[in-house]
């Protein structure tokens, strides 16, 4: 499964490429295990122990897999090719009409993003001045607004650092007035969200705006200064919402899920998944998340193997195969790479690392996240933070609290934020504490950053100590199986 999911990923990225084939080949090598079976002796004083000892690849193992792994460069290069070729506007030209909002709108310097779709069609806006700026930034995902604007085609490096987002087309906007609410699960995501905001608002400071990254992953007034920080920490996963925010959902929906029987719980389960995607907007590490959940879910009702591995592999190949330009996203190869990590070698680490005492398994999860992600973090942004293992250990667990107390309390709190301030701010007390924790972590570590030669120097070092204390434990534990 695995195997599968590497060559989709590279069907996806580079076609029917020597790269994607040369996976192939090994992915099919892979799924040959040798079948043992009675071969008939060739000589009369041939024994039975001696004929069951002959290996024999079954050849419809090789044809099946050979056809699977075919399918899926074939599928996946031609599931790319034409999502590309839907990355052109149709029309171009004057545009009057409703615009459907498909994403909150992102503040930067001196200018405010939206996503808006147009017949269909998702086209980028940006609103500059203080007067657009604050028009543009009370709009909501899912809602309707009239504009009269000129639908202009993206130069090549911007559409492809955009495609992830389906967006095929700058709008610049003219006029706009009439605002209408969308669908009603946008509603309700809306009205959650505001509470949250309410509810975050008795913070005091940035602390607000952490918050709500933390929760429900609305980073929208997060400062420069405090992106990066928690960037230069390793921390930058936690400023906005990430795939671990499903697990705490479902965690703090546990008591009851458990008492439905086991059909109402995997209904429940999947409708309780897609309400917390559309809250956190479709991002992709929450997607992923929630497709691994879902699965998860879909295995125990049935009775099915649910190994983690197979479930990121089985994620990565629907999600790729059903939009493939979300492997143009640099948070879902972040959300991929630090799950497979966590699930295989965390543990290992884990186990070898016993001397650590209670620590083991921390350290070995946190080293393990870092290994899955090393490689998107050093293409994109060409640095592997070496505070970023003592920052996780520390801030990690807090912050897992804030995102487990902090959807019921900050709901709580938005509620009755107006009626009784001095009781939201009491309920919101422990998100307080733990939100300054967390950020003041990210400082700390984002001044003991040495950065540069140094930072690869001393991540030289952990990795011989890691391995000495790894090597000195050989034998004390268990041998898991890989995943296969």
């Amino acid at each position: 499964m695995v195997g599968l999911a590497v060559v989709v990923a590279l069907a996806v990225r580079t076609g029917p490429s020597a790269a994607t084939w040369a996976a192939a080949i090994a992915a099919v090598i892979a799924c040959l295990p040798p079948r043992w079976s009675p071969e008939p002796a060739d000589e009369p004083g041939g024994s039975a122990a001696e004929d069951l000892r002959s290996p024999r690849l079954d050849p419809w193992v090789i044809a099946r897999s050979v056809v699977i792994v075919t399918c899926c460069v074939v599928l996946g290069g031609w599931r790319t090719a034409d999502a590309w070729s839907g990355l052109r506007p149709d029309v171009v030209g004057p545009f009057d009409g409703w615009a459907l909002v498909i994403d909150d709108p992102q503040p930067y310097a001196g200018s405010t993003r939206v996503i808006v779709e147009l017949d269909g069609e998702r086209f980028e806006s940006w609103h500059r001045g203080r007067a657009a700026r604050l028009r543009a930034g009370s709009w909501r995902a899912g809602e309707w607004v009239r504009v009269v604007g000129e639908r202009n085609e993206l130069d090549a490096e911007r559409s492809e650092r955009v495609a992830w987002q389906h967006v095929v087309g700058d709008f610049e906007l003219d006029w706009a007035s009439d605002v209408l609410t969308g669908r009603p699960i946008d509603r309700a995501s809306n009205r959650v969200r505001a509470a949250i905001e309410r509810g975050g608002a008795t913070l005091p400071g940035d602390d607000g705006a952490l918050f709500r990254g933390l929760v429900v992953g609305d980073d929208r007034d997060q400062p420069p200064e405090m992106i990066g920080r928690f960037r230069a920490s390793g921390l930058s996963h936690l400023t906005a919402v990430s795939g671990q925010n499903v697990s705490f959902v479902l965690a703090a929906a546990g008591p009851l899920l458990v008492r439905l029987r086991p059909w109402w719980r995997w209904f429940v389960t999947l409708g309780l998944i897609a309400w917390f995607v559309s809250l956190t907007r479709f991002e992709p590490s929450i997607v992923r998340a929630g497709v691994m959940a879902g699965l998860s879910a879909t295995g125990f009702v049935l009775g099915r193997e649910r190994t983690p591995l197979r479930l990121v592999g089985w994620a990565v190949i629907g999600l790729l195969l059903a939009d493939p330009l979300i492997g143009w996203s640099v948070g879902f190869w972040l959300s991929v790479g630090a799950t497979a990590g966590v699930v295989t070698v965390g543990p290992w680490l884990g186990e070898r690392l016993g001397s650590l005492g209670p620590l083991a398994m921390p350290v070995g999860v946190t080293l393990g996240a870092q290994v899955g992600v090393v490689v998107p973090l050093v293409w994109v942004f060409g640095s592997l933070p070496l505070v970023s293992v003592p920052a996780n250990l520390l801030a990690v667990p807090v912050a897992g609290f804030v995102m487990l107390y902090g959807l019921p309390a900050g709901l709580f709190a938005g509620a009755v934020a107006e009626s009784a301030p001095w009781l939201a701010s009491a309920v919101m007390l422990p998100c307080r504490f733990g939100v300054r924790w967390v950020d003041t972590v990210a400082v700390v570590a984002a001044r003991l950053e040495p950065g540069g030669a140094v930072s690869w120097c001393g991540w030289a070092v952990l990795v011989v100590a890691i391995g000495l204390i790894a090597a000195r434990n050989r034998g004390r534990h268990g041998s898991p199986s890989a995943d296969r």
